[in-house]
């Protein structure tokens, strides 16, 4: 009557009493009957080893590691590279595994992976960097095949780490010395582009300029001595050639009206000198006091000339006489001063040109050291670029030396794999706890439903609860009365009840 009413702990009890055995005999039976499984189960046992992780033992300092990715992730990338189908099949069908089972190879296979276990060990020293080792372990029907197993896939883990490091640093190096060969290779090109500039502007080059300005200076000083050189050589020439008509023979009267014709040429040519040198210098410079003086020489001659008398045309001279050794000499030296004369003319033209061309080359300046800068910044940053990919190829070549003499990052086998005394499954002890979980909670279920089908009135709160009436009178219950017309059923659930509460409630008759 249980499942028709609310049950309090004095109901618990009650049901504790009469049901005890319901519960005990599944809490006994079931532990024994798991322990008696666990004979018929195949044994597992597990093989592990400790892998520890040792550090590069250059410091870092002097050679930076290639490889620098994470180490949960080189090892989950080692785990799917050595858990693939080409690396595990041959494990398989070394050691024969689970061949007993007479399952496809893709099944053995998933087997397999299953039985392989890589646990990381994290380090529990705070700012540690990366992980101090993993354990690796593996699940078979044979301690021996265990065994076998785990040491292989050890040594596959740590020759994976070995060759993805030295593939890491080769790959890593090949991969530098490609682009170093193309750094160098456009370095060559800025450095030749730059070389072929300074050759097609030679002397225009923004370093040239104070050479340029230098060079033009002294120009236009030997120009300006030059163009001095070439006027005092007229005038002596001018003066000569006064000279040589005095000289010459008087009879002609074409000579006296000549001699004033000179004097006045020299006198205009000065005239304009004096003007060209007053248009430069100040009156105090030497060579506009040369000039004033050589002026007023010449006036005072001219006027000399005209108050003298008249000298006698050269056409009269005598035939067939010779010219004196003045006149020879003074038209030897005239011929001197021509030649002179001509041979300034020219130098004076050539620095005039050299003088145009440093000025073209001085106004040419800005844009030939734009374009110079342009060339000359490309050249630095490829330079730039190539001393970094050299010290980059340098590193790396130390880096993979020293991944081939193995001084780099390695994994370390601490213990080797262990040879399992007792298999890891089935646990005895875990079975018969569980049976006994299982026969607890099966007598509890047995229990609960019996009561809940159960109908008998025992309590004045099972008479309310059915009947919703108050009960009338409650007799005390006597064990003698009417025991003996008891069904063999209702003897069992008296005797099994013998400790309920010693009033009973009585239905009257009918």
């Amino acid at each position: 009557m249980l499942g028709h009413r609310a049950v309090n702990l004095e109901d618990y009890l009650d049901i504790l009493k009469r049901r005890w055995w319901l519960m005990a005999v599944p809490a006994v039976v079931l532990p024994i009957v798991a322990i008696a499984v666990t004979f018929f189960i195949p044994a597992q046992y597990v093989s592990q080893t400790l892998v520890l992780i040792d550090q590069q033992k250059v410091p870092d300092d002097f050679v930076k590691p290639i490889v620098t990715e994470d180490l949960d992730s080189r090892l989950a990338s080692m785990r799917e590279q050595i858990l693939s189908r080409s690396s595990i099949q041959p494990i398989i069908d070394k050691y024969n595994l689970y061949g007993a089972q007479h399952l496809s190879m893709d099944d053995r296979i998933d087997l397999a992976r299953k039985s392989i276990d890589i646990k990381p060990i994290h380090s529990e020293i705070a700012n540690s960097n990366g992980l101090p080792g993993f354990f690796i372990s593996f699940m078979a029907s044979d301690a021996h095949t265990a065994q076998q197993v785990c040491a292989e896939i050890t040594s596959l883990f740590t020759g994976a780490n070995l060759r993805s490091r030295a593939d890491a640093a080769e790959g890593t190096t090949a991969f530098l010395k490609e682009q170093l060969d193309g750094a160098k290779r456009t370095l060559d090109d800025q450095d030749a582009k730059l070389r072929d500039f300074e050759q097609r502007n030679f002397g225009k080059l923004p370093s040239d300029e104070s050479n340029n300005v230098s060079l033009m200076g002294t120009l236009n000083t030997q120009l300006e001595a030059v163009t001095q050189s070439i006027q005092t050589m007229e005038q002596n020439k001018s003066v000569m050639e006064a000279m040589l008509a005095q000289q010459s023979q008087p009879t002609s009267a074409a000579s006296v009206v000549q001699n004033p014709q000179v004097q006045q040429q020299e006198l205009d040519d000065l005239l304009k000198q004096e003007a060209d040198l007053s248009a430069h210098y100040q009156p105090d410079y030497p060579d506009v006091k040369a000039v004033h003086r050589k002026i007023a020489d010449l006036r005072k001659e001219m006027a000399q000339t005209v108050s003298a008398p008249a000298p006698a045309a050269p056409g009269a001279s005598v035939p067939n006489r010779g010219d004196s050794a003045t006149v020879q000499q003074l038209r030897a030296q005239l011929r001197g001063l021509d030649l002179a004369i001509q041979s300034k003319h020219k130098q004076q033209d050539e620095l005039e040109k050299q003088i145009g061309a440093y000025q073209a080359r001085l106004q040419s300046t800005p844009q030939v050291e734009q374009e110079f800068k342009q060339l000359t910044r490309d050249l630095q940053t490829s330079q730039a670029f190539y001393d970094s990919l050299n010290n980059k190829m340098n590193q790396s070549q130390m880096a993979t030396d020293l991944e081939h003499r193995q001084q780099g990052e390695q994994f370390r086998v601490m213990d080797e794999s262990n040879l399992p005394d007792s298999p890891t499954y089935p646990k005895r002890s875990i079975f018969a706890l569980g049976g006994l979980a299982a026969g607890v909670a099966l007598g509890l279920l047995i229990v609960a439903l019996l009561e809940y089908k159960d109908t008998a009135l025992r309590t004045e709160r099972d008479v309310w609860a059915f009947t919703q009436l108050p009960t009338l009178a409650v007799i005390a219950w006597s064990g003698e009365v009417g025991e003996m017309k008891l069904s063999k059923r209702d003897r069992l659930k008296r005797l099994f009840s013998r400790k309920t509460p010693k009033k009973v409630v009585v239905d009257a008759p009918a």
